[in-house]
């Protein structure tokens, strides 16, 4: 339902004045669940008021009721501190993370180290960033020391796989053999006949990423992306690591 896509791009946290992020979610889903069309519509963006008129989102609430109470109780219930991010795009295309906390606008991470691993977050957009770059010796920094031995084949190995599997023959991926993964490997594997597979994989990720919420247990990670995928990470030696994309 279209109104259930609204929440993301409507709920739009202020970072200025005495609203903040959670209490313009509370709002919002006060509004739903009473069924104040207007007063919620007042809460959405203007890219989202674009997307819907006021009439309709009215129509919306009014012949969706069960469905607008659901998306109002989700939202009330308490979770975690809203954290508020901007992008800011150089001339050269380069994207830098600003994050809004103690009132203040901060340099995220990816400002010192274009390609860290102090954090999940930091070290998927270093993934996608060194993706895109074709940096495969980069990409071995994400690579878990398990797989660069060729103990397991989680993700450098199953992510080419999945398709020569399909059609029962072709390349089985870096390193099929058992041997060490090597960025020379991982190139051949991921321009070759992977290349398709995986670069919509990496599209998938990238389309949830501004949204997605990554889950961290010690030294497990995950985020969900797409129609049920998951990137899994792991933390070894205090950096972190991609293991797999399910």
């Amino acid at each position: 339902m279209l109104l259930s896509g609204l929440l993301v791009a409507g709920c739009e946290p202020k970072v200025e004045g005495p609203e903040g992020p959670a209490q313009t979610l509370s709002a919002y889903a006060a509004a739903l669940a009473e069924g104040r069309a207007d007063d919620a519509y007042r809460l959405l963006s203007n890219e989202a008021k674009r997307s819907v008129s006021l009439e309709a989102f009215r129509r919306m609430v009014k012949d969706n009721p069960e469905d607008v109470q659901d998306i109002a109780r989700a939202l009330a219930r308490k979770g975690s501190v809203p954290v508020v991010r901007a992008t800011v795009t150089a001339p050269s295309g380069d994207e830098l993370q600003l994050v809004y906390e103690d009132g203040r606008w901060t340099i995220d991470g990816s400002g010192i180290d274009r390609y860290g691993q102090a954090t999940p977050r930091q070290a998927l957009e270093g993934f996608l960033r060194a993706f895109d770059r074709q940096r495969f010796d980069v990409l071995m920094r994400y690579v878990p020391d398990a797989e660069r031995e060729g103990r397991t084949d989680a993700l450098w190995g199953p992510v080419g796989q999945e398709p020569a599997a399909a059609s029962g023959g072709g390349d089985a991926g870096p390193p099929a053999d058992g041997g060490a993964l090597t960025a020379a490997k991982l190139k051949e594997a991921w321009t070759g006949d992977q290349k398709e597979y995986i670069s919509s994989i990496v599209q998938a990720i990238k389309s949830a990423l501004t949204t997605a919420r990554i889950e961290e247990t010690e030294d497990r990670a995950a985020m969900p992306y797409g129609a049920g995928g998951t990137v899994l990470f792991v933390r070894e030696n205090g950096l972190w690591k991609i293991e797999d994309l399910k």
